[in-house]
């Protein structure tokens, strides 16, 4: 388990402070993560990674010349919020445009996504890529849908290379296409991973057992098996990535191969090595001919115990990217390079207009006054049922809903007393406590909740005192938004369940002329049915999708946080009626 700590809730921070300190020769912090700490050479693309915290040396280890350009980090568990990436992408920028690189998991998509979008639009170039070479969490025919884990590194090395060679940004996006297209990776597990300040794992193994198809976020394996031996092991996961050799290799006989054997927290190298030997042997009667292989820690899961293999099958324009000169805090390749130069000046800090807040009108202010005591009233029972989501979400999940909950919860309300302090109107106050939910939880339900505050703050305004019609349409754009965003209906098994259903509700008592803290309580007893119903259903988004059947008779964690806090606000609202 991870034992040294101060705050929990500050780990991901304090551990990027300690990192940057310790590798000033290869990187220096700017907010949302790192960059090289020479900078990005003028006309050269910049490759920006990211991901959560708890991985390393993904991401940020993986920083310096003949790798990425930037890392952005998130909390842990959790992807980087889409203003942490655009920060660290301007401050990677070299005048050619950004490629941003990450692992295929929602909350990355959302906000890289996001990210690329603001980006673009203040004029810098920005493709965005996620590497898919997880075999375990979906089949041949689902590709897109997989996730990746240790194939990350060669993807992303690969693209990094391109660019260190100078190739247009479409270029270096079609070689990150190419390298994943022909990566497959596949791990298991032994015992389950601890987030800093929990007392249990996320999930646990049997005794002499192992669970087979493992995630790096702690989600469960897709079966378990008995212990094997190192031999048997190396067996295991050898055939398994043999059975789907990429189109146009050809075969495993005469190919070549980059090949990484990683170790996932607790399995130490030696161990390692015993089963390299294995896998290097199954490979050479397969027919694979090794080139330059990894053996090491290099994508983590904290103290899982666990190892994957990697695979990824070269042909002569991949095969000189894998082995092109790197020099990172966490991989070296080639002959070691003269020390880059730290950047003459620091990334100027961006100017900020969180000091100002729109004109309101008084009766916007006092209705502000209400929407930062539901805020409040949110955070608190986020704060009360915390434990509760995370252990929720853990049976086919990550376990991290919980702690992004009170992260992205504890952010907005300080965001918004800031901004109702300083006169806002309720529309403003909504908005500012989307963006600081957004920035502060990262992930998934980061970038959801951010885009419902929004929508919301949209309908109410500065300008007027919120009507129940007003509130009403706020909340059904906020769930046309969500759903926009991330691409759930009804009947997915997620936090669409419970807001469709509640926002369906409001709507109609409103129109009904029923008045607001009535309509409210109504749509409330909406919410909670709905998300009781959650349990009966199979995942069909999201990381729990593979584990459907483990999640059966457990409701999904986002659509019970929901309907909590539609009981916590309908309170508020009672109160202030």
């Amino acid at each position: 388990m991870t034992r040294l700590f101060n705050d929990p809730a500050a780990f991901a921070d304090e551990a990027l402070e300690g990192f940057a300190a310790a590798h000033r020769r290869w990187v220096r912090p700017v907010t949302g993560g790192v960059v090289r700490a020479g900078g990005t050479p003028e006309g050269q693309v910049a490759v920006v990674i990211g991901g959560g915290s708890g991985h390393y040396p993904a991401f940020s280890g993986l920083v310096g010349r003949g790798l990425a350009h930037g890392a952005a980090v998130g909390n842990v568990f959790a992807s980087p919020s889409a203003q942490q990436i655009r920060s660290v992408a301007r401050a990677a920028h070299g005048g050619a445009g950004v490629l941003l690189m990450y692992g295929n998991y929602a909350g990355d998509v959302l906000h890289f996504g996001q990210a690329a979008e603001r980006l673009t639009g203040e004029g810098v170039r920005a493709r965005t890529f996620a590497v898919t070479d997880d075999i375990s969490s979906a089949g041949p025919e689902e590709t897109a849908k997989r996730r990746g884990i240790a194939g990350d590194l060669p993807v992303f090395k690969a693209a990094a290379a391109a660019a260190e060679q100078g190739l247009p940004l479409d270029e270096v996006l079609a070689v990150a296409e190419h390298a994943n297209a022909r990566t497959r990776s596949f791990g298991i597990a032994f015992s389950g991973c601890t987030l800093p300040g929990a007392d249990h794992p996320l999930f646990t193994v049997p005794e002499a057992r192992m669970a087979v198809g493992l995630g790096i976020h702690g989600e469960p394996g897709i079966g378990e098996e008995s212990l094997p031996t190192a031999d048997e092991a190396a067996r295991l996961l050898v055939t398994s990535l043999l059975k789907e050799v990429p189109d146009g290799v050809g075969g495993p006989a005469g190919a070549r191969a980059a090949v990484i054997l990683n170790g996932l927290g607790s399995v130490k190298y030696e161990e390692l090595f015993v089963v390299y030997r294995k896998v290097a042997e199954l490979l050479g009667d397969a027919g694979v001919e090794i080139v330059d292989p990894e053996v090491g820690e290099l994508v983590t899961s904290f103290d899982m115990a666990g190892i994957s293999l990697t695979l990824t099958w070269l042909d002569d324009g991949l095969s000189a990217l894998w082995r092109a000169p790197a020099d990172t805090p966490a991989f070296r390749k080639g002959a070691p390079a003269a020390p880059e130069h730290a950047a003459a000046a620091a990334v100027t800090a961006e100017e900020s207009d969180e000091q100002t807040v729109p004109e309101a009108s008084d009766a916007s202010r006092r209705a502000a006054a209400v929407v930062l005591a539901a805020l409040d009233a949110l955070a608190a029972t986020v704060d009360d049922h915390a434990e509760e989501l995370g252990r929720i979400d853990a049976v086919a999940g990550d376990g991290d809903h919980g702690i992004g909950m009170q992260r992205g919860s504890t952010a907005a309300r300080l965001a918004a007393a800031d901004a109702h302090a300083r006169g806002a109107g309720a529309g403003t106050v909504l908005v500012r406590a989307a963006d600081a939910w957004s920035d502060r939880a990262g992930g998934t339900s980061g970038a959801l909740w951010g885009s419902m505050l929004r929508a919301l703050g949209g309908a109410l305004g500065d300008d007027e005192k919120p009507t129940a019609a007003r509130v009403a349409d706020g909340v059904t754009e906020a769930s046309a938004a969500v759903r926009r965003l991330g691409g759930a209906e009804v009947g997915d098994k997620t936090m669409v369940d419970v807001l469709v259903p509640f926002a369906d509700t409001l709507a109609a008592a409103t129109a009904d002329g029923v008045p607001l803290a009535a309509a409210w309580d109504r749509a409330a007893d909406a919410a909670e049915t709905a998300a009781s119903a959650t349990a009966d259903l199979l995942p069909r988004k999201g990381r729990a999708r593979p584990h459907a059947e483990k999640s059966l008779g457990t409701p999904d964690a986002g659509a019970h946080s929901l309907a909590l806090i539609t009981r916590a606000v309908r309170g508020v609202l009672i109160d202030h009626h």
